[in-house]
């Protein structure tokens, strides 16, 4: 299993929009990903593709999440979701 870890840079954290932009991304993924606060066990992750647990998730600006995905692509696809969460989408 291949696992990443992201600071989440959007000023008001993992909101509407910038969730929307990473949830849209990871659906299109040859490999699931889960998302999970730094430090959370691992089976509290939860499905990166899913708005509402992003949502949920409470990760505000400056927050670690771990991104985890297995199979073909996981290293490339957890790189990719990496960029968006580093990425300040309320700028």
């Amino acid at each position: 299993m291949s696992e990443r870890t992201a600071t989440i840079a959007s000023r008001v954290g993992l909101h509407a929009r910038p969730a929307a932009i990473f949830a849209e991304a990871a659906a299109e993924l040859p490999v699931e990903v889960s998302i999970a606060m730094q430090g959370d066990p691992a089976e509290d992750a939860l499905d990166a593709s899913s708005i509402l647990s992003l949502m949920g998730l409470g990760a505000a600006c400056g927050d670690v999440v771990v991104l985890r995905a297995e199979g073909d692509g996981a290293d490339q696809a957890l790189e990719t979701l990496a960029k968006i969460l580093e990425t300040d989408h309320d700028a």
